[in-house]
């Protein structure tokens, strides 16, 4: 009579199990979203402890956060019934080599009592180098340097070997920088975090019996989320597994998101390469989403050809098909995803109730947070931002909103004192401190102690030039405010230029500032909704004092990145638009393969929902106070019709889905376009009326002018190419309401349709 497995295998399914008991030589588990790889690593870890294959100082075991190894570890205690101890090698890369790298700190000329600098501390250091360098720091910012070289040590370059291809970074004078911050930091006894994986793939290289030490205590190595891995973590991992070459790698290619801070899918693509003779086993049983919502995703990822392969399936009822709905704009696509999680939370969908903590949204960029913020906090819906501040609490929001409070309102010093250094103006606390002295002193603002200061040439040198500057801007934004011919969304623009404040974070080259100006930008266009600074001013105020923190459910709401890992019953995917997602940067800058890891990222923010996820985009987005016309995500055709409900209102875009119609519409505006073009509409423009230039263009490009007045009226009949005659009911600027004969009641711009009796004159 066979033996009776133990009880932790029992609970895997056929793969799972395969994957625990595969211990000898290297193991890829190819594990797809929501299909158990975590249970599966931790079964394994308890088979090799539980079978005598390992003691527990004998198994290396990497994640990517600290989190994550405390629920391992806590995981393996509970299935084992004992605490489980000695088990010193498993963490995060960087935990692990801290330990290996006190034990041989000589070996790359330091001490094991080193310092581990936070990022301020490496920023301060490399500014001191720059200043000696003679670098205009403005120019050539350190936080630029600090990013190209952590993006060396990310692939294991010291100062010695790197590429001639990169001599000419920071304006050539990077590779130089380099190795006088490496030599800094040795005289210092510091490393910073690139260093701990830096230095330690050193010393394997370079003392090959260190490296076979470690291989001998090492009997397996398993890695978490290998598809996360940068060339360091790579080199580092594959040193390691030389010896017995039991190393087992858990990740899923489809979930590779992170390219933008090093992470080289390449890695789990080429396992088999690197590891001859490996065991490639595919978890592909999902426990979490719907059959609807798992083809969705299937046929999203299929697009990419960068991948292994798998197809992922379950057990689970059909549940809804993924939703995708059009919108006009993304203001109507935040009210309506509002009314949703309203109507959803009273279970008036036909499907069961869900609680708010049962919901969420995953955008592709940090500045759309701010339309469903706004939203939510009109309408008193508690929400969370999940891995980050909220939007009007980001540090680029609160130091402009800080410039415009001290626009409208001189007296705040607290705003002063936020912004009067911001960006840097030569001030230092010491200056600081005699405009607060000389403030108190005379029982002034600071705004007129500062003057009162330069007045007295109680301040010189390049600072008190740069403050007389910022004072004199100052007056002349607050008289600008006071005129009623000045429009205040360009008011704030102007404050955010003239003040350096824009300039400032165009010159930061680290990952976070491009996000920075976007949600700058996007606070510029929540001012067009106000009649004013102050208005908007007072308006932030009170939503934010009315946020309710004590809620005990809330909306969750956050971009795709900070979701990977998560799953909510209820998700809702807005934006998804051409440009925006996929972004038109990640494209520009990494082509190809910048685009299949953006659909990656759609394929991980489908496979977030457990039972209902919903699709969304908008035709038009406002972009400082114009209309920019939006394509549909080249993602959404890629969905299988099978597995999709459109909900977009009749008409808006043509009905129909996919190839064949959500995207065939947009494609007629083109074509109208064209017909805008003809010498039928050139000489209608030669009557008088305010049409499209002759200069051709795709519908993407095609901007509408907030501000326009039409020149059409309501009641007029007008004519459109696709939806026929009709007539005008209201008009929003260049945004007309038609009653269309045939076609029902639709909204179009004015430039996509002409008098009815201008009609014949075009050729068709």
């Amino acid at each position: 009579m066979a033996a009776r497995p133990a009880p932790y295998l029992e609970e895997l399914n056929a793969q799972q199990r395969k994957a625990v008991e595969t211990l000898d030589g290297p193991v890829l588990m190819l594990a797809g979203a929501g299909t158990g790889k975590t249970k599966a690593l931790t079964t394994r870890i308890v088979h090799l402890l539980g079978t005598g294959r390992a003691q527990p100082n004998e198994i290396l075991a990497v994640t990517f956060t600290n989190k994550a190894a405390r629920e391992m570890k806590e995981r393996v205690a509970r299935m084992m019934k004992r605490d489980v101890e000695g088990m010193p090698w498993m963490g995060t890369f960087h935990s692990i080599c801290v330990k290996l790298l006190r034990r041989h700190a000589e070996l790359v000329g330091l001490k094991s009592n080193f310092t581990i600098l936070d990022t301020d501390d490496q920023l301060r250091l490399l500014k001191q180098l720059v200043q000696a360098a003679g670098i205009d720091d403005k120019r050539w910012p350190a936080r630029m340097l600090a990013s190209i070289i952590d993006g060396w040590k990310n692939r294991a370059w010291t100062s010695e070997n790197l590429p001639a291809a990169e001599a000419s970074a920071y304006d050539g004078k990077a590779p130089a920088l380099y190795a006088q911050y490496q030599t800094r930091l040795r005289e210092l006894n510091a490393v910073d975090f690139g260093d701990l994986l830096l230095h330690v793939v050193g010393i394997f290289q370079k003392h090959d019996d260190v490296l076979a030490q470690y291989q001998r205590w090492f009997k397996y190595v398993l890695v978490d989320e290998y598809q996360d891995t940068n060339v360091a973590q790579y080199l580092w991992l594959r040193l390691l597994a030389g010896g017995h070459r039991n190393i087992c790698c858990v990740g899923d290619d489809d979930q590779s998101i992170y390219g933008w801070r090093g992470a080289e899918v390449g890695n789990i693509l080429r396992f088999e390469k690197d590891f001859p003779g490996a065991e490639v086993i595919r978890l592909e049983q999902n426990y979490r989403s719907t059959p609807h919502i798992l083809k969705a995703a299937s046929g999203v990822i299929q697009g990419n050809e960068s991948r292994l392969g798998k197809e992922l399936w379950t057990e689970a009822e059909e549940g809804e098909k993924v939703r995708l709905i059009g919108h006009w704009d993304g203001e109507e696509e935040a009210r309506w995803i509002g009314e949703e999680i309203e109507s959803m939370q009273r279970g008036t969908r036909g499907m069961r109730p869900y609680g708010l903590d049962e919901m969420a949204i995953l955008v592709r960029a940090s500045h759309q947070m701010r339309a469903f913020e706004d939203r939510f906090l009109t309408i008193g819906m508690p929400y969370r931002v999940i891995g980050g501040p909220r939007f009007y609490e980001r540090l680029e929001i609160r130091d402009a909103m800080a410039y415009f409070r001290l626009v409208v309102s001189p007296e705040d010093d607290l705003a002063f004192e936020r912004v009067v250094n911001t960006p840097k103006r030569g001030l230092g606390d010491k200056a600081q401190q005699k405009i607060q002295r000389m403030a108190r002193d005379n029982f002034l603002p600071l705004h007129e102690g500062a003057q009162m200061l330069l007045d007295a040439k109680g301040l010189t040198g390049k600072g008190a030039g740069e403050l007389q500057r910022f004072l004199d801007n100052l007056q002349r934004w607050q008289r600008l405010d006071a005129s009623p011919d000045v429009n205040h969304v360009e008011l704030a623009e102007m404050i955010l230029d003239e003040s350096g404040y824009t300039e400032m974070w165009q010159n930061d080259k680290t990952p976070e500032a491009p996000g920075r100006l976007e949600n700058l930008k996007e606070l510029v266009k929540a001012l067009e909704q106000f009649e004013n600074l102050q208005g908007f001013l007072e308006h932030v105020s009170l939503i934010m004092d009315n946020e309710s923190e004590d809620a005990e459910q809330k909306v969750s709401i956050m971009t795709l990145h900070a979701a990977k890992g998560l799953e909510f019953p209820v998700v809702f995917l807005p934006g998804w638009e051409d440009g925006l997602f996929p972004s038109q940067r990640s494209m520009d800058e990494s082509g190809i393969k910048g685009l299949e890891e953006e659909r990656r990222l759609a394929y991980v923010g489908i496979t977030r929902a457990e039972e209902v996820s919903t699709i969304s985009f908008a035709g038009n987005r406002r972009v400082y106070g114009q209309w920019q016309s939006q394509m549909p995500s080249r993602f959404i055709d890629e969905l299988p019709e099978d597995h999709v409900e459109v909900l977009t209102p009749p008409g808006l875009y043509g009905g129909g889905y996919g190839a064949s119609g959500m995207r065939s519409s947009l494609e007629d505006t083109a074509s109208e376009a064209n017909v805008y073009n003809s010498p039928g509409w050139r000489r209608m423009q030669a009557r008088g009326r305010q049409r499209p230039t002759s200069q051709p263009r795709e519908s993407r490009n095609l901007v509408i002018d907030a501000e326009a007045v039409s020149t059409f009226a309501v009641g007029e009949r007008v004519f459109h190419t696709k939806f026929g005659y009709g007539e005008i009911l209201a008009l929003e600027g260049e945004k007309l309401e038609i009653a269309f004969d045939k076609a029902g009641t639709k909204k179009v711009v004015s430039r996509f349709i002409v008098s009815a009796a201008d009609a014949d004159n075009i050729p068709f």
